[in-house]
């Protein structure tokens, strides 16, 4: 249950001249899928937000294989790959029809209001048990 697969269509805003989808809008792209697979988890990013948590982007890494164009049906696959104490990590495949276009990773903090790092386990036990079993459940 870690896992979620969702449909994009390239926009017109999305390409550049050339026609080819703008290179910063994969990282927009995986904020869609890591969004949707948090939703899938039950636990959307407005749970964590109520709780007064937040998971800002610490890093984050793209691989380009194949250029994206206008109108193109992609499948953003994501994984949730890590969990930490202080972070998580998402994994990310764009395909279309099948084929790898990009790959890539974000990892992410858990910090309070304040912007202070968190120990989940600690801060939400619920929200901790939530992402521990679904990273779990993958690997059965």
């Amino acid at each position: 249950m870690n896992k979620a697969e969702t449909e994009l269509r390239v926009r017109y805003q999305e390409t550049d001249q050339m026609g080819l989808a703008y290179h910063a809008n994969y990282l927009t792209w995986f904020e869609v899928g890591r969004t949707e697979l948090m939703r899938k988890i039950g636990m959307p990013y407005a749970e964590f937000e109520k709780s007064g948590l937040y998971l800002p982007v610490l890093k984050a890494y793209c691989e380009y294989k194949h250029a994206v164009r206008y109108d193109d049906l992609l499948t953003i696959n994501t994984r949730l790959e890590k969990l930490e104490n202080v972070r998580l990590t998402f994994y990310y495949e764009i395909r279309k029809e099948g084929k790898l276009f990009s790959s890539g990773y974000t990892e992410h903090a858990f910090i309070n209001e304040k912007g202070r790092p968190v120990v989940l386990k600690k801060k939400s036990p619920f929200l901790w048990n939530c992402l521990l079993k679904a990273l779990e459940n993958d690997k059965d």
